[in-house]
């Protein structure tokens, strides 16, 4: 084939233009760029029609994103984000004109006409670096895309210099998308000691803190006082099951990051060990790999010393991608998603797909099946026996974190390590800094749940028996992973118990037989019978959301399914146990032939059916014993129908701990030397220091710790009464929702857009949504939602940051997601106050405070959140708007210190927002 090696030839050659027309949309009309080079404004009508009845494709961005703005089905496209994805792979770029400008240092687009000629200067740029790329390797992938239908394929093909009948053979392109012969091996190395017990004086982290800040920096005395504070996280113990533990208040604009990064990194160098750092969402844990750009100017060192480290289910599998390679003769049309995956894997730094440098649009375009459903997300691992096994990212990470210094995770993935005993990980760390310590009580209420419901009960067949109806289904099960392992053994009749009784569990389609009385099995039956109790106890007739029952007293036919279904699981546990023992026996009896790649999968195997398999057989039966009884007093258990728009979900049985943060401590805190646990918003504000200090303890666990945590109280340097306003609207009602959508929309115009605005349920937010989406684009304000823009929370909080006159709406996830310094965001309206769902669970937890303070308290902590998101700057100037006049006024101490508070109509509101944020 002619691969035109000769690049000074190529790119002198005139890059030629794809002659298509272009689309961009918005809210209430499109901009159309024809053929003949003519832009038209159109109604979003004629949009839909355009593009359902053009014969060729055309241009435009994000082209699902087009599709359900215009409310149309799929049409014939060139998006430009799977050009942009072709040529800068594991690149991030905003899925708007503007952003991709910016990612390309193009001119940003001033007007709608603009825009589209925006779009046709990323193409031909894109094209052109494509032409000075070329090379053998990329022309074949780019025809192993073209012959499964790329709309790309003849044109980038033309870019990279390519002449019709230069075609390479099918093996050829096959072997293109075949990337794991072109990734590195990690090498196995000897385990690390030890870290050593040298604590970190305040002197040694205010210094290390200097040097991060550099010389130029403003000094904040707050900052300081806080990296001292955290260093107590860094003493050493004195008696076992007793760590040292700071419980550290930050008020925003501190500086928390760099704080506790100093002392860590002390730490790390002189005791040669890994300080964990553990994060909830993952926009902080972004914010944390950049900011570490500062301890390792040297990208290689850094790369040595920081790792990001997240569960198994978060990485690219190497495995699934190449079956997914292998069925291309049966699914050719997956070619181009394929090709665009082997361009990002190879760029990748580590294979991270949620969160990492995977960019989270791709998924949208690609669709799940094809990208994020190429992880390993019901821990079908096949560990050592894969043939990718020496490659794999998720196994090279987990080795670079046992080296590390620093390793940024997350709260699930540290409380489930710490409860396996840190089989994966080898050694548990011994140190933690829990950043966003306020959301330590819900992960740990995650983590430490057990849920006997119809979803949980087939993942467990499907890991147990694998796919069973589907040929797109990569699910491996128990015995393709271990039966090299058990062949020819006394564990195989084991083995096939465990696949025999599996069979019991919810199987393929057990929803509709759930839903139309025809169970299979003692599983399926139990769920019915819960399904009935459930609906027979609904008091909201007809509501499309999720319902809930008490499990006593239980309806006819309830107890009779849960004795058989209790007496099958038992069934299952033992074989599964007789298993995991004669595994671990093959460790001991064969010593001396087993390499270390088997011993870890054995060990691996093992752990997973301890936890997947014989933990939760052990809980479920406890459950199901409580029907019979009482529920143990730390325990709540109840029935649910979970619902999605008025369509059953999931069908189950829940327990819960009344206080999660109990095994967080034993599992976790009293298993390490140090943690520090910190947060801007660890108390309520509740007016009684005393009270709100033990409300901090109590959500994070310190309260049941033998020694008593080390308490600090860092203000923020802010100056928030000159800094913010608060306004409670006392003249509108909180369920018409006609005058709470005027309201959003006059406050947005007036603000001038960096609005955020948050709802406590998604019906409203859609409802406020459709009534001021038109009437804002009018004024040149674009309306963000989650819940209907067609991508995921991270991609609209970026887009959010990028587009200053842009504002965004939803729910709990965008208030504990957004970090937006500057005009972005200036102010932010709640719909109503945000007081916790009465749910079973909930009620509780109630007993464990006074009736009215806990709902309070809640409430309180998630005003206090969201205002936090207000200022992040000293420069920066905000208002935070309630648009619920019940407010009591017990909950304004959510807000800082002398920050004025007005109840007053909405007329003067507005025009408070708009005199206040013009003063900037």
């Amino acid at each position: 084939m002619n691969a035109r090696n000769d690049t000074l030839s190529q790119t002198s050659q005139p890059i030629r233009m794809p002659c298509v027309p272009v689309l961009v949309t918005h809210v209430r009309s499109c901009v159309w760029l024809s053929l003949d080079g003519e832009i038209e404004i159109l109604s979003q009508k004629e949009g839909a029609r355009r593009l359902s009845t053009s014969e060729i494709p055309v241009l435009v961005l994000h082209a699902l994103a087009t599709a359900r703005r215009l409310r149309c089905g799929p049409f014939p496209r060139l998006d430009i984000l799977e050009l942009f994805a072709f040529v800068r792979p594991a690149q991030f770029c905003l899925p708007t004109p503007r952003g991709i400008a910016d990612s390309l240092g193009l001119p940003k687009p001033m007007s709608l006409e603009d825009e589209v000629e925006t779009l046709r200067n990323v193409c031909q740029q894109l094209l052109g670096e494509l032409r000075a790329r070329s090379s053998k390797d990329l022309i074949t992938l780019a025809w192993a895309m073209k012959t499964g239908g790329w709309s790309w394929g003849d044109i980038v093909l033309d870019a990279l210099g390519v002449e019709e009948g230069d075609a390479p053979h099918s093996g050829a392109l096959l072997r293109s998308l075949q990337i794991w012969h072109k990734l590195k091996e990690w090498v196995e190395s000897a385990p690390p000691p030890q870290p050593g017990h040298l604590p970190v004086e305040p002197v040694e982290a205010r210094a290390r803190l200097d040097l991060l800040l550099g010389s130029d920096a403003e000094v904040r005395l707050e900052q300081k006082d806080y990296a001292a504070s955290i260093c107590e996280a860094f003493q050493a113990p004195n008696a076992v099951g007793e760590p040292v533990m700071a419980l550290v208040e930050a008020g925003t604009g501190v500086g928390k990051t760099l704080g506790y990064i100093a002392p860590a990194s002390v730490w790390a160098k002189k005791n040669q060990g890994a300080v964990w750092i553990s994060t909830y969402t993952r926009n902080l844990q972004r914010q944390l790999d950049s900011e570490l750009d500062r301890l390792y100017a040297d990208p290689n060192e850094k790369k040595r010393k920081i790792v990001i480290r997240k569960g198994r289910e978060n990485y690219f599998c190497l495995l699934n991608f190449e079956e997914a390679v292998s069925r291309l003769r049966l699914r050719a049309d997956d070619a181009p998603a394929l090709g665009l995956m082997a361009r990002w894997a190879l760029a990748s730094r580590d294979g991270d797909m949620i969160g990492g440098d995977f960019p989270s649009w791709l998924k949208e375009l690609l669709g799940a099946r094809l990208t994020v459903d190429m992880t390993d997300t019901r821990g079908e691992c096949v560990y050592s026996s894969c043939s990718h096994y020496a490659k794999c990212f998720i196994e090279k990470t987990v080795r670079r974190a046992r080296r590390a210094e620093l390793v940024v995770a997350n709260h699930a993935l540290v409380m489930i390590q710490a409860a396996l005993g840190g089989t994966e990980e080898a050694l548990l760390p011994t140190r933690y800094i829990f950043d966003e310590g306020h959301h330590v009580f819900d992960a740990a209420d995650n983590a430490f749940s057990a849920h006997l419901s119809g979803q949980e009960g087939a993942d467990l067949r499907r890991w147990l028996l694998g796919a069973e109806e589907s040929s797109r289904s990569r699910a491996r099960g128990l015995k393709a992973r271990i039966e090299d392992l058990v062949a020819g053994r006394e564990m195989e009749e084991a083995l096939e118990e465990v696949m025999h009784h599996a069979r019991i569990l919810p199987g393929p389609s057990w929803h509709q037989r759930i839903n139309g009385g025809q169970p299979m099995g003692p599983f399926e039956d139990f769920l019915r019978r819960l399904r009935q109790q459930v609906y027979a106890r609904d008091i909201n007739n007809g509501s499309p959301f999720s319902l809930e029952a008490a499990i006593h007293p239980p309806v006819e036919g309830v107890l009779e399914t849960a004795e058989r279904l209790k007496s099958a699981l038992e069934k299952m546990r033992i074989p599964m146990q007789s298993l995991i023992k004669g595994m671990m026996a093959l460790m001991d009896e064969e010593a001396d032939e087993l390499d270390s790649a088997n011993r870890q999968r054995i060990e691996a195997t093992c752990a997973s059916l301890e936890r997947r398999g014989v933990q939760q057989l052990l809980a479920w039966c406890s459950m199901l014993d409580s029907l019979f009884g009482e529920t143990p007093p730390q325990f709540v258990d109840w029935f649910s129908v979970e619902r999605i728009e008025g369509r059953d979900m999931d069908v189950g049985m829940h327990r819960h701990w009344v206080d999660p943060t109990i095994p967080f401590v034993e599992e976790v805190v009293e298993k390490s030397h140090g943690v520090a646990i910190t947060s801007a918003t660890l108390r309520d504000g509740s007016g009684d220091e005393e009270l709100d200090w033990k409300v901090a303890e109590a959500r994070t666990g310190v309260s049941h710790l033998a020694r008593p945590a080390l308490l600090h109280d860092v203000k923020s340097p802010f100056d928030y009464p000159k800094q913010t306003r608060v306004y409670i609207v006392d003249d509108i009602r909180k369920d018409n929702l006609d005058q709470i959508a005027a309201a959003y929309r006059e406050l947005f115009v007036a603000a001038g857009g960096g609005g955020l605005g948050l709802f406590t349920a998604v019906n409203r937010l859609r409802a406020v949504y459709q009534r001021i989406a038109e009437p804002l684009d009018r004024t040149g304000i674009q309306l963000l939602s989650q819940h209907v823009d067609a991508m995921d929370v991270g991609t609209l909080i970026d887009i959010f940051r990028g587009e200053e006159s842009s504002c965004l709406l939803g729910t709990d996830a965008v208030r504990d997601g957004v970090d937006v310094p500057g005009n972005s965001l200036h102010l932010i309206v709640f719909d109503r106050v945000p007081w916790p769902r009465p749910t079973i669970l909930h009620k509780a937890r109630k007993r464990s405070f006074p009736a009215r303070s806990y709902d309070e308290m809640i409430a309180r902590l998630r005003m206090k959140q969201a205002f936090g998101r207000l200022v992040r700057r000293k420069s920066d100037r905000g208002v935070f708007v309630m648009l619920d006049r019940q407010t009591p006024t017990r909950m304004l101490g959510a807000f800082p210190d002398g920050v004025e508070v007005v109840r007053t109509g909405l007329a003067e509101t507005i025009k408070g927002v708009h005199e206040f944020l013009s003063e900037k």
